[in-house]
């Protein structure tokens, strides 16, 4: 068989190993197919968007599309809780800190009250943000890219994650779907676990800045704890 065969054949076998998972470990997937990571990591490049590599896992890209999380449906929920929220979020930003803001329904007002005499370098991953921040006339806009997520109107791969760790941020504003005490901090897509992971790592101080409505909640992808910041930005006091 020629090497484009036994590729696509390595394909179908992953696309029965994921079938009914939301994601694979690498390690797993490669030792399944009796092959190298590096192959596998290959013949998912060369998927044409079918599969993504994300953090040492292996995902369907369409299984962002399905779930319990479509931005679209998402955007006028609790509107005015997550405006109070990163109006405070807001006020922590100064001139000349390099932040990066997270994806989702909340952040895209923290990119919108963010002083316009500020100077700044903002990093982030999503559509909607972007595009805010991006009218901005002192402000260094830094968009990681890679495989896009309609669901979430947000970018995911290996080298968004390899430039963000070069990236040394004074603050990072971190969304989430669901904040509980013992259970931690959650969100609905797996393909924003590294990209908020790695923001985390690479802040001085970290906001998870999310609406009440959040707390008590647990979705399906883990992140963080809540110890893991500096505060928690709420329209609750």
């Amino acid at each position: 068989m020629s090497r484009i065969g036994l590729r696509n054949a390595r394909l179908e076998r992953l696309a029965g190993l994921l079938g009914g998972h939301s994601h694979l470990k690498l390690t797993a997937v490669a030792e399944e197919l009796g092959v190298s990571e590096m192959t596998i990591r290959r013949d998912v490049m060369d998927s044409g968007g079918r599969f993504a590599c994300l953090g040492g896992h292996v995902i369907g890209a369409q299984n962002d599309v399905a779930g319990d999380y479509v931005l679209a449906k998402e955007t006028d929920h609790h509107a005015a809780a997550k405006e109070k929220a990163c109006a405070k979020a807001a006020r922590l930003i100064e001139d000349d800190d390099t932040i990066f803001i997270d994806c989702g329904t909340t952040t895209p007002h923290l990119a919108a009250l963010i002083p316009p005499d500020l100077r700044l370098t903002a990093i982030c991953y999503s559509l909607n943000v972007a595009e805010i921040l991006s009218r901005r006339q002192n402000t260094r806009l830094i968009l990681l890219g890679g495989l896009f997520h309609p669901a979430a109107a947000s970018f995911s791969g290996e080298a968004a994650l390899d430039q963000l760790k070069r990236i040394s941020l004074n603050k990072a504003f971190i969304s989430a779907g669901g904040v509980h005490e013992t259970r931690g901090v959650t969100c609905s897509h797996f393909h924003e676990v590294p990209v908020k992971q790695a923001a985390i790592a690479r802040a001085v101080v970290s906001y998870l800045v999310v609406d009440a409505s959040k707390f008590g909640k647990v979705r399906a992808a883990h992140f963080a704890e809540i110890a893991a910041f500096t505060s928690v930005v709420s329209d609750r006091d």
